[in-house]
């Protein structure tokens, strides 16, 4: 146990004490607006959100996705007001082809776990009813820049809660056992 002590103290103090290169951090804020489809309860409706993040050493990197759909469940139902928020921690790749700085498009791939936070109002009760679910999502997408800040991004990412969607089961009566779904989106992106 102290032989594998020693050569962690030793790395590290040979990672802190090596000379370090020039760091290129590419980070990016990108709003957008989407639409879910692939299942049949929120079908073609409207999502928007914002998706920040950056790109250490320009491959690898991070990101956070915050996604809100509005009445995800429909209009023509029992339940009024209803949405489905999506929080997701991500790890992006992504190749930059043209740079990190400049012009240039950047093809991606995206996964990560949060959470996926359902919400409805029974209209016949008045009650308002939400889940709280593990989630997961994976996707990806390009990024296409026109200068040094500014771009424009597409994504398409498949979403889904891990275990019985207690909102849908108890309250839709219906036999689902989870939220899943899929969004595209399109948005600007600031670096």
């Amino acid at each position: 146990m102290r032989d594998v002590l020693k050569v962690l103290c030793l790395v590290t103090a040979f990672l802190i004490l090596s000379p370090a290169g020039p760091a290129y951090a590419d980070g990016f804020v990108s709003p957008w607006v989407g639409a879910n489809f692939a299942q049949e309860i929120g079908d073609g409706r409207t999502a928007v959100g914002v998706t920040a993040g950056g790109m250490g050493g320009g491959v690898f990197g991070g990101e956070f996705d915050l996604g809100y759909s509005p009445s995800f469940f429909g209009k023509d139902n029992v339940f009024g007001d209803n949405n489905v928020v999506t929080i997701m921690g991500n790890l992006i790749l992504g190749i930059p082809f043209g740079g990190q700085r400049g012009g240039g498009i950047r093809p991606y791939g995206s996964g990560g776990l949060g959470l996926i936070r359902s919400s409805a109002a029974d209209l016949i009760s008045l009650e308002t009813f939400t889940d709280n679910s593990f989630g997961w999502n994976l996707g990806g997408g390009i990024m296409g820049y026109f200068g040094d800040h500014f771009g424009i991004r597409g994504d398409l990412r498949y979403f889904r809660t891990v275990g019985l969607d207690d909102l849908l089961h108890a309250h839709f009566q219906q036999d689902v056992d989870s939220i899943n779904f899929w969004r595209a989106s399109f948005g600007v992106v600031f670096r």
